[in-house]
């Protein structure tokens, strides 16, 4: 699954280089969290493997930091690049004759910039606030991962600060875009309901679609893991909703833009076609 992973990833980025038709702002961003959902699966997946195999399964402690932050990042990051791409969607809906205007090039890579120093930006602040707490003797972490939550619960004092940082975190990076994608999409289907023409509202939803079923998928166990701390899931709940962050929505997300969606479909037919027929003339 992780190989899938890499290879879909990869590929998707690669198609959107090599098709000049895919040289758009939605694209754009799809490259940036294909590369995300990439580096999110080998921050986690390669030393999960590697304990899979392990007698002794430990970690080191700069591993674990390391671990923590980048994972933990990368989920920021993807949490506000899904709220940019709802933004794109709804200025290619809403304002289809001012896209050009809106969506270029500068402002679609200051938005990238945005996610990607948001997202590190909070990872660097969680990172170094938790691993200042006095852990105990018992260094068991009862997770798949150097996970924020799992990291915590070693601590020998009063964590409650921390959980409270961590709900502020939360708000900020998980809640706020996840409200402005309710928005965006609010906004979507009143203007796609006002379309006169069925094959209209038709071609509307479904250029919505994949990035729909993918918000779903990524908003969905994260409020449900980190918005209370307290009440929150159990340790084997969290364990599970790690394992589907870090092995299947890396693995779906390429799977879900392809099959979903005409323009990448056509790239890959294109593509195969040209490979295939590059093949016949080496081959005769």
């Amino acid at each position: 699954m992780y190989v899938v992973t890499v290879l879909g990833n990869c590929l998707i980025v690669l198609l959107i280089r090599l098709d000049s038709r895919l040289h758009t702002p939605m694209y754009f961003f799809l490259t940036n969290l294909s590369l995300v959902d990439v580096s999110y699966a080998t921050s986690i997946v390669p030393q999960l493997l590697v304990h899979f195999l392990a007698e002794h399964k430990a970690i080191p402690f700069r591993s674990c930091a390391a671990q923590l932050f980048f994972s933990l990042a990368l989920g920021g990051i993807e949490f506000v690049l899904l709220a940019v791409m709802a933004y794109d969607r709804y200025v290619a809906v809403c304002d289809p004759l001012r896209y050009s205007a809106i969506m270029h090039r500068g402002q679609c890579a200051r938005l990238a910039v945005t996610s990607w120093v948001s997202g590190s930006m909070n990872s660097l602040v969680q990172t170094t606030i938790t691993f200042q707490l006095p852990m105990c003797t018992n260094k068991f972490i009862d997770h798949i991962s150097c996970e924020i939550l799992a990291v915590v619960r070693l601590a020998c004092v009063d964590t409650s600060s921390n959980e409270v940082t961590i709900m502020v975190s939360s708000i900020l990076l998980l809640m706020t875009p996840f409200c402005l994608v309710l928005l965006s999409y609010i906004r979507i289907i009143s203007a796609i309901l006002k379309i006169q023409s069925r094959e209209g509202r038709r071609k509307a939803f479904h250029t919505c679609a994949s990035h729909l079923t993918v918000v779903a998928l990524c908003y969905g166990m994260a409020i449900f893991t980190y918005i209370q701390p307290h009440s929150g899931p159990s340790v084997l709940q969290e364990k599970l909703i790690s394992l589907f962050y870090a092995i299947l929505t890396p693995m779906l997300n390429p799977v879900i833009y392809s099959l979903r969606n005409k323009e990448v479909k056509g790239a890959w037919q294109k593509l195969l076609g040209k490979f295939s027929g590059l093949t016949s003339k080496l081959a005769t």
